[in-house]
């Protein structure tokens, strides 16, 4: 079974760790180099006092912080792999465990004409990058990150299945149901996140792992960063959405839990009533089976919205903007880098979109 309070693990768990590590402010490559070394030692340390962790994470923009001028953004940014990947690879090698490290920014490939990726990497025991995610959610409009366009499931420590998510991802069930459908056993969702939304990212994470079925480990920073306030609150939450340990709001705080392969996997295959990802796809079986039809349940889509954004995504952009707004600027609340909006071009989108759904 899972469990919580013990440093140990076993053949049937993977022990995970989340590091509450405090939001650094650093401007110069040599500044992420020396910061870099600090994370390595924290995880050959915490192995000695862990002997059972077999994976650690820490938050998004650990490494690097938040470059809030632009020049340092593109002075900074690293190549993956690359001096950084290689020194958390030889430090996850000497410790004998795996670790998620994030790096904000990964340069683009027609860096520096192109703004970077926000990207974490899992690498192994034996010190290789098995898993590189590209943040596909920027947290626009602050976050100026190229958008990555795919998520991942890698066999990770163990043989437990991980996918990797980041921060403002997690507000979008799509980007959990994709990677828990793919097969992901833990989504693990490093964050930068901070005050004033605490209460409802603490809620969304525990209910997405009830919602997919899946184990979440949720790594945040802490502090104060000269702009922002990190809440921290990283924690390692089940698969039925139940907490099994949860930082508060100190720097350098850790929670730990081992998490059990054969009971989510149990689950999964046994679970009935709340089997969210087995009756999306077989819906109705009950009754489908007692009037004849067979005994799969009715597999096709249901959703017009989500056919719509497969087959005509300008349509479906068209359709949310017809709900919310036609343009990424606004007017009451002006943002630095995004241009202010365009009555007239609002006007035209507007027609546009009336013009669709008359269609």
């Amino acid at each position: 079974m899972s469990r919580h309070g013990d440093i140990s693990s076993s053949a049937d768990t993977v022990g995970v760790c989340v590091f509450q590590y405090p939001m650094p402010r650093l401007h110069t490559t040599e500044d992420v180099i020396e910061n870099a070394k600090k994370i390595c030692d924290i995880v050959k340390g915490t192995k000695t006092g862990l002997p059972g962790m077999d994976l650690i994470v820490f938050p998004e923009y650990s490494t690097m912080g938040i470059m809030y001028d632009r020049q340092e953004m593109f002075d900074t940014a690293c190549t993956i792999p690359g001096d950084l990947t290689d020194m958390f690879g030889a430090a996850c090698k000497e410790a004998g465990v795996w670790g998620v490290f994030s790096l904000t920014g990964e340069q683009h490939e027609d860096h520096p004409k192109k703004n970077p990726y926000n990207t974490l990497v899992l690498i192994n025991d034996q010190g290789e990058i098995v898993q590189k995610y590209r943040k596909i959610l920027p947290w626009t409009p602050i976050e100026g990150w190229t958008p990555g366009d795919t998520t991942y499931v890698t066999d990770g420590p163990k043989g437990m299945k991980v996918s990797m998510i980041i921060c403002d991802d997690g507000n979008y069930p799509e980007i959990w149901r994709d990677c828990a459908m793919k097969g992901a056993e833990l989504i693990i969702r490093p964050q930068g996140y901070m005050y004033p939304a605490k209460d409802q990212q603490v809620q969304v994470s525990k209910t997405m792992a009830w919602c997919n079925q899946v184990y979440v480990a949720v790594a945040n920073a802490s502090g104060f960063d000269g702009v922002y306030t990190y809440f921290g609150h990283s924690a390692i939450i089940g698969s039925d959405g139940r907490t099994l340990g949860e930082c508060g709001t100190e720097d350098n705080g850790i929670q730990y839990a081992q998490l059990s392969i054969s009971q989510i996997r149990d689950a999964r295959a046994n679970d009935q009533s709340q089997n969210q990802l087995f009756k999306l796809t077989h819906r109705g079986y009950t009754g489908v089976y007692a009037n004849g039809d067979g005994d799969k349940g009715i597999a096709e889509c249901p959703f017009d919205w989500y056919k719509t954004w497969v087959t005509n995504p300008k349509l479906a952009q068209a359709m949310a903007e017809n709900v919310t707004r036609k343009t990424i600027g606004v007017a009451c609340c002006p943002v630095a880098g995004i241009p202010p909006p365009n009555t007239e071009e609002e006007d035209e989108l507007l027609e546009l979109t009336n013009e669709l759904n008359l269609e």
